[in-house]
């Protein structure tokens, strides 16, 4: 199974979206010390949403849509409001 997953950071609020085949081992990478240059950062990286697919090419072109489309990512943002972490002080949530 392929699993496309967006991740939020509770510091920076940074969202950062990936593929993986395995979502606790990936999470374990981005918050460990072989951290990704793309999300390395002191804090946490914590799950917000999984979609789960078969296909390998089917999670392919997902996560493609979602990094390359802004639309496809505002959409998905808009569906997860209330998953999202909360805003920092002095940040409104839109």
């Amino acid at each position: 199974m392929y699993y496309v997953y967006l991740i939020q950071h509770d510091l920076s609020r940074e969202i950062y979206i990936g593929l993986t085949t395995d979502p606790k081992e990936r999470l374990r990478t981005h918050n460990g010390k072989g951290k990704k240059f793309t999300t390395r950062k002191s804090g946490m990286w914590h799950f917000i949403y999984l979609e789960l697919f078969r296909s390998q090419q089917d999670a392919i072109d997902r996560e493609k849509k979602l990094k390359g489309h802004a639309k496809g990512k505002h959409e998905l943002l808009k569906r997860l409001k209330y998953s999202l972490l909360e805003p920092k002080i002095g940040e409104g949530r839109s």
